[in-house]
């Protein structure tokens, strides 16, 4: 009779410690074992980069507006090059003017009226001047910016008439013909992701859903937060989607 109260209050301590130790047996709560299916995603331009001026000179035209669409190979910015033009012509002179000197100290040589070293001289001098027209040629292809890509203008960010130094910014160019997707996810869904994983990727400003597909996985882990990069994109035309778009990434709900 006197062991009976601390035995009941070691059997009830006993008691509790199983029942808590099977409850924590059981399954664990959602967030240890379910992971998260939904992940931002942003949209972004397949190829964009800044086109700069690669003379000191004046704008004399510019052939696309903001938001407009172009072709590759579509003259976008034209400067003015008269002074290259000039330079070209004067270059194009004194060619020729060795050219002639050259053919003239040629045939003296075959009479025997002017040393081979007046013959090397001209041959020189007229190789310098072709040199001279090739670089003032290539200067004159920098007066023309070309379109390296099928996209249209994001920003302008000079104007016409105005004076540019080598290296000031004209315009932002991107190619939006396919946009990509780019997601950051679980590095555990590694497991399962793989390319041509199919998705559906919600647009916040369109409120709408678009299909979409894995296009590559990253190549390097993020070892403090877990998490890997990958690419998609949308897949089909949908003209009204735009670089910078951002939603939602719907994926299959393998992560279980």
């Amino acid at each position: 009779m006197i062991l009976k109260k601390p035995l009941c209050a070691w059997t009830l301590t006993l008691l509790s410690g199983l029942l808590l130790s099977g409850a924590s047996a059981e399954p664990a709560p959602a967030q240890n074992r379910t992971v998260e299916t939904e992940i931002r995603a942003q949209l972004t331009p397949r190829n964009e980069t800044t086109l700069s001026a690669e003379v000191a000179a004046v704008i004399k035209e510019l052939a696309v507006r903001e938001g407009e669409r172009f072709k590759k190979g579509q003259m976008l910015v034209g400067f003015d090059c008269s002074i290259q033009q000039a330079q070209l012509q004067k270059a194009q002179a004194t060619a020729d003017g060795a050219g002639k000197t050259f053919d003239v100290n040629s045939r003296l040589s075959q009479l025997e009226s002017v040393s081979s070293l007046e013959v090397d001289v001209a041959k020189a001098k007229l190789g310098e001047a072709r040199a001279d027209i090739a670089l003032t040629k290539a200067g004159l292809e920098k007066c023309r910016i070309h379109a390296p890509f099928d996209g249209r203008v994001a920003a302008l960010k000079a104007h016409e008439h105005q004076h540019l130094k080598v290296g000031d910014p004209i315009m932002d160019v991107l190619d939006d013909s396919q946009l990509e997707i780019k997601l950051i996810v679980p590095s555990l869904w590694l497991r399962w992701l793989k390319p041509k994983q199919v998705f559906q990727v919600h647009i916040d400003e369109l409120d709408r859903d678009y299909p979409a597909e894995v296009v590559t996985l990253g190549a390097r882990i993020d070892p403090v937060s877990q998490t890997v990069s990958i690419t998609g994109r949308v897949t089909g035309k949908h003209s009204e989607l735009l670089a910078g778009m951002s939603g939602r990434a719907l994926f299959p709900d393998k992560a279980h």
